[in-house]
């Protein structure tokens, strides 16, 4: 059995997990979260989150690109979250490299320059100001009061929250 078949396979019985918990589209926290899709960190697990409290968007890098405004938007306007959680982390593999980089190495390999950026950032911190900002001047998102940033730490387990 290779690796999808046995997610396939935990798939059929996921609904058991949840014990006849009734879930509806709209979160019940009215919150979206933005983080980044490093396989060692649980969103649901770090924040306290079940099934049915929260939209969680993920990428590399946490990073506010097209497609996470796509997804927020998507969430405020029909599914009815007021609140934004971004979370970066202090260990990233984004911060490893840089764009231009990492384009041309596509390129090298493809020969085709890709059309989108990497996304990568050397501080976490001025990163999560950089995605609230994007977030804020937003003309999709019709709420962006409660726009907040962090960035965790793996070696201590603290969040430190971003200030604008």
């Amino acid at each position: 059995m290779d690796q999808t078949d046995a997610l396939v396979s935990h798939a059929r019985t996921y609904w058991q997990l949840l014990d006849g918990e009734r879930l509806t589209k709209r979160p019940r926290r009215r919150v979206a979260v933005v983080a980044c899709m490093d396989a060692r960190i649980s969103v649901y697990r770090l924040l306290g989150l079940r099934e049915g409290d929260a939209h969680v968007i993920r990428n590399a890098g946490g990073a506010v690109t097209e497609d996470a405004i796509r997804s927020l938007t998507v969430s405020q306007r029909l599914l009815g979250t007021r609140e934004i959680v971004l979370v970066h982390h202090e260990d990233c593999g984004m911060r490893m490299f840089t764009d231009t980089d990492f384009a041309r190495r596509i390129e090298v390999s493809t020969g085709i320059r890709p059309a989108w950026a990497a996304e990568t950032f050397a501080d976490p911190v001025q990163d999560v100001r950089q995605c609230m900002a994007r977030l804020r001047v937003c003309p999709f998102l019709p709420h962006t009061d409660a726009i907040r940033g962090f960035v965790y730490d793996e070696r201590s387990g603290l969040m430190r929250e971003v200030e604008r």
